[in-house]
């Protein structure tokens, strides 16, 4: 995508072509062992152009800060998400870099199932160096991962619905170390996740796009 021409910090998804449909396939994204933004964006993009979804649910783990009310097992909605360690001081890059896009709106889904509602952001790494703490605070972000900024740029290129689902497995902000609070978290979590998850295609079954 070409740097933006104009001021829009924001790239919501194209609702139009038809919201009346029901949603007959769901693509979901979801990062093991090949992390991180590259392998999430040629995800995206093969799985879209040989599937051809209705819709995208990227689901995963992430770093949440207790300064903003995250807990460990939380699982959030994201509404934006945007990147915050791509740094380009020069005009208008410095918006192409931090990519802010809205997720697809689903009002309805978050409130059948009591899903908190945050910002996400995205980086390349597992731990918060001073200059990503100040991006992701930037960005108002409650949440943070390593690869739903990648899924919501190539998903917007491809005019595909796009929905968040990230569990909390780590405090960022917190007082343990990052790595061994994410692999002491990771079984219980990632269970919480499969539970929402679940929960969410069964609520999106047999719906359409505005019905969500």
């Amino acid at each position: 995508m070409a740097p933006p021409n104009d001021d829009n910090t924001a790239a919501e998804v194209d609702e139009d072509p038809t919201p009346k449909r029901h949603i007959s396939s769901i693509l979901f994204v979801i990062g093991v062992d090949s992390v991180g933004t590259v392998s999430a964006s040629l995800l995206t993009y093969a799985s879209i152009q040989a599937l051809q979804p209705d819709l995208i649910i990227n689901a995963g783990t992430a770093g949440g800060l207790k300064a903003k009310g995250a807990s460990i097992g939380d699982v959030f909605l994201a509404s934006h998400v945007a990147f915050h360690d791509r740094r380009n001081p020069l005009p208008k890059r410095d918006i192409y870099c931090i990519g802010l896009r809205q997720a697809f709106s689903t009002p309805n889904l978050a409130k059948e199932l009591n899903l908190k509602v945050c910002k996400l952001s995205t980086g390349n790494s597992l731990d918060m160096s001073p200059q990503d703490a100040a991006g992701i605070n930037a960005n108002d972000a409650t949440v943070k991962d390593m690869e739903g900024a990648a899924v919501a740029y190539v998903s917007d290129l491809m005019k595909v619905p796009t929905i968040f689902l990230k569990a909390v497995t780590d405090i960022v902000d917190g007082d343990k170390p990052t790595a061994d609070e994410f692999l002491q978290n990771l079984a219980t979590v990632t269970a919480a996740l499969d539970q929402a998850a679940t929960q969410v295609i069964d609520f999106i079954n047999g719906k359409t796009l505005s019905d969500l």
